[in-house]
């Protein structure tokens, strides 16, 4: 396997798992693709991926296209002469051009437990759907979103109290332990990929800023859900006189009965909001440029008796 000519496509850290296992078993890709240098931060410098950074200090050639669908660039990736390509959270869709490259074909590494959750937001989907299980898919790419046969699947079973943040990590290290241990049988031709049920599938959407917006009306179960899924990117939050406050962790409590958005109480116990079933203890709060607080700490230095907090339009 060491002298597999794999081209590996990724960009974030769930990425980063698959290609610094395959570097470590002895697999050292031939190049990596990943997503152009993006502006990050307060100073909205100019950063690289986690996955270029590891692939410059491995010395891994780096390509960074913003289009696969330019000609020069399939032309530069055929040059490799690729056995595969290996996916893992890349941002960018392969083309049929690019998938007819390599001679075994296109793998993904995905987080989820297909046909479950297709898309750009498979960990953030199943939290807030209130799965208790997901798991990560070696996938043979089609032109289509998601939809290519499955070789292998692994589940695991999602905490009560599991962020998307903490769920990611691990998905992230199963889906490189499934990879390896999968890898040659795909190559060798011994797994065969078995089509998914198209009617068994789902979507999940790329996640905007507003989706994550704390709405009061919602029941508590389901906004616990939310601040999970979204914690730590894009972060939930709330409007409290012009400012987004970010929401990372809360709790519920059944016995609240009082308007949707209702400061029920504020002080040591933290924040208490009724929800519209139920309502929520907001136990971590954080303010433009402050660092976050507990919900003690939070409604000593901002008034919210009384308070009854808006809820979006």
């Amino acid at each position: 396997m060491t002298n597999l000519r794999v081209l590996f496509a990724g960009t974030p850290e769930f990425a980063l798992a698959s290609l610094t296992a395959l570097v470590d078993a002895g697999i050292k890709p031939v190049a990596v693709m990943t997503q152009p240098d993006r502006p990050a931060g307060r100073g909205k410098r100019l950063s690289a991926s986690p996955v270029k950074r590891f692939a410059l200090e491995q010395d891994i050639d780096v390509l960074q296209p913003e289009t696969l669908r330019d000609a020069d660039v399939v032309v530069e990736l055929a040059a490799l002469s690729p056995d595969i390509v290996i996916v893992a959270a890349y941002g960018l869709i392969l083309p049929q051009d690019v998938l007819d490259i390599p001679q075994h074909g296109c793998l993904n590494v995905h987080a989820s437990l297909l046909p479950r959750w297709r898309g750009a937001a498979p960990i953030q989907a199943a939290i807030l759907n209130g799965d208790t299980e997901t798991g990560v898919s070696l996938m043979s790419m089609t032109a289509g979103l998601d939809c290519g046969p499955v070789y292998a699947t692994q589940a695991l079973a999602i905490g009560n109290d599991e962020t998307a943040g903490e769920l990611h990590d691990r998905l992230a290290g199963l889906g490189a332990e499934l990879l390896l241990r999968n890898l040659a049988a795909i190559v060798n031709g011994d797994l065969e990929a078995v089509a998914q049920d198209d009617s068994q599938g789902s979507y999940a959407a790329k996640i905007g800023k507003q989706d994550a917006v704390l709405d009061w009306r919602r029941s508590a179960q389901e906004l616990k859900r939310l601040v999970r899924a979204y914690n730590p990117v894009p972060g939930a939050w709330f409007d409290l006189d012009g400012q987004r406050i970010k929401c990372w962790q809360v709790s519920m409590l059944d016995d609240v009965d009082d308007e949707a958005g209702k400061v029920v109480s504020s002080g040591r116990r933290g924040i208490i909001v009724a929800c519209g079933d139920g309502g929520l203890i907001l136990e971590s709060l954080q303010r433009p440029g402050k660092r976050p607080v507990t919900g003690a700490e939070f409604s000593a230095a901002v008034n919210l008796a009384d308070r009854t907090l808006s809820v979006p339009e």
